[in-house]
């Protein structure tokens, strides 16, 4: 088990060389704040960066418009655009314009509440151009993204799963349908994508494979992690790139999703549903594994090596800190 010490380095814009090295291409796979805060990070040490999103999500405006238009939800795709905007004045005013979330004035329910503008502008473009590829290009253009950002799959995916019977059920199990509804379940089991032969987004296959580092995590694990090993295309196309492959864990490994797992239980369960995957290093903050000697074991099962490393913050909150997460990475990456 490796563990990471002393300052952090001084991390390299990006755009920039690290030494005579050329920047490292990275695949980062997840979806919502744990993909953000992967991206925030990444963003610092190369411009060669592809966010892989989840587009499972059918709560909130992502799900309204999901529904109403039959599109992909639009979410956590906004999100990782707005992760990896320009650091100027430009592209921090186009993310808080992408970021933000319309209320209604007279207190009653209007038709665009709660709706982010970011995802109108989305799905604007992807109506327009009639391509989520080419929509999400053109919205990451008017951000200045450093960095490129696709959707895991070309069509809608439901994610469902099992959990335990409650009060009222019938004995056994009960199935949950939808990721708004899974990610507060609890206790789940059996998980799995509908459509199950989806077709992955093409250009997400090729950025895996070109790929010098793929980052799976941090995220809700069942709801935004898993799910790129539940998709066959995808999966096979992590299973086999010559990519070097680093599995972020979460802060909190205990939260409503994943309630009474261990962090040693979060890397059985990648092990469970993904037997062929296999991943170089597992990057840990020592906070969340008070079981080192399991969290190893664990870990060797996917042919794993344990980093550990503070990369939370200094608020006290399960939140990854961008530098210290870069810093991480970068040790990482240059220790390859």
């Amino acid at each position: 088990m490796a563990l990471l010490t002393g300052p952090l380095p001084l991390i390299p814009p990006a755009g920039k060389h690290i030494g005579k090295v050329q920047e490292p291409r990275v695949v980062a796979l997840g979806g919502g704040h744990g993909l953000a805060a992967s991206l925030s990070a990444l963003r610092l040490l190369t411009s060669e960066l592809t966010a892989v999103v989840t587009v499972a999500d059918d709560g909130g405006s992502s799900g309204r418009l999901r529904e109403e238009l039959g599109v992909l939800p639009p979410g956590d795709l906004r999100m990782a655009l707005s992760a990896l905007c320009d650091d100027t004045d430009w592209g921090r005013t186009w993310r808080d314009v992408m970021q933000h979330r319309f209320t209604s004035s007279n207190g009653k329910p209007g038709s665009l509440d709660n709706h982010a503008m970011g995802n109108l502008l989305i799905v604007t473009l992807w109506e327009l151009l009639g391509d989520t590829v080419a929509g999400l290009q053109w919205a990451g253009a008017l951000l200045g993204a450093r960095g490129t950002v696709l959707p895991m799959a070309s069509v809608p995916l439901t994610i469902e799963g099992q959990v335990q019977a409650g009060p009222g059920d019938e004995p056994g199990r009960r199935t949950i349908t939808g990721q708004a509804a899974l990610a507060v379940a609890g206790n789940v089991e059996n998980v799995r994508l509908l459509p199950p032969d989806a077709p992955a987004c093409e250009e997400a296959l090729t950025a895996i494979e070109l790929a010098d580092w793929v980052v799976l995590g941090p995220g809700s694990w069942y709801t935004s992690v898993l799910p790129h090993l539940l998709l066959p295309e995808l999966r096979q196309a992590l299973c086999d790139t010559p990519a070097k492959r680093c599995l972020t864990m979460n802060l909190d490994v205990n939260d409503k999703e994943t309630a009474g797992m261990t962090a040693a239980d979060h890397l059985s369960a990648i092990t469970r549903y993904a037997p062929d995957f296999n991943v170089d290093i597992v990057l840990a903050d020592p906070s969340s594994v008070p079981d080192p000697e399991g969290f190893e074991r664990a870990a060797a099962m996917l042919g794993a090596k344990v980093v550990l490393g503070k990369v939370g913050g200094s608020t006290g909150r399960a939140v990854h800190d961008p530098l210290r997460l870069a810093a991480a990475y970068h040790d990482i990456f240059g220790g390859s």
